[in-house]
């Protein structure tokens, strides 16, 4: 089995950068991705974060699609309790009229910020019990049933933005097999319930009018180099992140050092080691070896690879190597 293979773009801004440069460097990682054959590219919602610039989400996939021509672009994904239903639909139905048959909108429970920032979005912790509800209006706003509804999404209407759950529990996975959509897991930052969540998924999924089969995306971690060294070196910055946000620091993601331990301790290892479980780093060989042993394991149907590599030559370099293993 071979999965096809994707991208979570997580638009990071270096240190010593600006926001600008963050833009520019994705859009270079997306038209590298269509070159090397990606399926799609995804970005995230997240908010209050130095080192992430996707906080408007779709703003970023326009930038993206705009200055690609085939590969998908979406959301991986849109934290839905933060927002109206109707909203994301206009906002999804304009990407989809802007460019047809490329969106993608993965839809997320978690706020994908801190306490403080989710009473500036004017939610709160409670709205993600209304998930299961919101999806289903937002279908209904995309579809055509909803054309003599007292509101119309416009655009939205009939434009059939095909959508996804994401996940990091059980929770997800039911409710991707309930509504009948795909699934996407956080393997690649919340890896114990992988197992139990795709055992879930696969034996409750009903067929929808979108999805007439089980269909599933693992995320993982991607860092691969000419030499073993080298990617172990680059996977520094990726590793710095994780102590940072156990530290409560917000920094812009960091270039790679030549001695982690002298950075982090010994619990802020640990915890990275278990978040970053699903990390495959290392040479062509090395990764390939790694990742055949995953594939057949899990049985993805697609990979969503983060790749969290500082130099943006470096990265392009990891994303065209893993095109020529996958």
């Amino acid at each position: 089995m071979t999965p096809k293979l994707s991208l979570l773009d997580l638009v990071f801004v270096n240190e010593g950068q600006e926001l600008k440069d963050a833009f520019d460097n994705s859009v270079r990682s997306a038209q590298a991705a269509e070159e090397f054959g990606y399926n799609r590219i995804w970005v995230a919602e997240h908010h209050n974060m130095p080192a992430i610039a996707s906080a408007a989400t779709s703003v970023v996939i326009g930038l993206l699609a705009s200055q690609t021509k085939t590969i998908r672009i979406g959301a991986g994904g849109i934290m839905l309790p933060n927002h109206s239903p109707l909203v994301i639909a206009e906002q999804f139905g304009t990407l989809e009229a802007l460019y047809p048959g490329r969106i993608d909108l993965g839809l997320g429970r978690a706020p994908g910020t801190d306490q403080m920032t989710i009473q500036a979005l004017r939610t709160t912790a409670q709205s993600s019990n209304n998930f299961p509800k919101d999806i289903v209006e937002l279908q209904r706003y995309l579809s055509t049933e909803s054309a003599s509804d007292p509101i119309v999404a416009t655009p939205g209407l009939g434009s059939q933005v095909p959508l996804w759950i994401l996940g990091s529990s059980t929770f997800g996975a039911q409710l991707a097999a309930h509504l009948g959509l795909p699934y996407a897991f956080a393997s690649h930052f919340a890896p114990d319930a992988i197992q139990e969540a795709l055992s879930l998924y696969h034996a409750g999924f009903e067929p929808s009018a979108q999805q007439e089969r089980p269909y599933v995306m693992l995320g993982v971690n991607i860092i691969i180099a000419d030499t073993d060294e080298e990617a172990q070196f680059l996977a520094t910055s990726q590793k710095q992140s994780f102590a940072n946000l156990r530290r409560g620091l917000k920094k812009k993601f960091q270039a790679p050092i030549e001695d982690i331990n002298s950075y982090w301790s010994h619990d802020e290892a640990m915890m990275a080691k278990h978040m970053l479980h699903f990390s495959f780093i290392g040479s062509k060989e090395t990764v390939k070896k790694g990742l055949e042993q995953f594939i057949d394991r899990y049985r993805p149907d697609e990979l969503m690879v983060v790749t969290s590599i500082f130099d943006i030559e470096k990265k392009i370099h990891s994303l065209k190597l893993l095109s020529e293993i996958i």
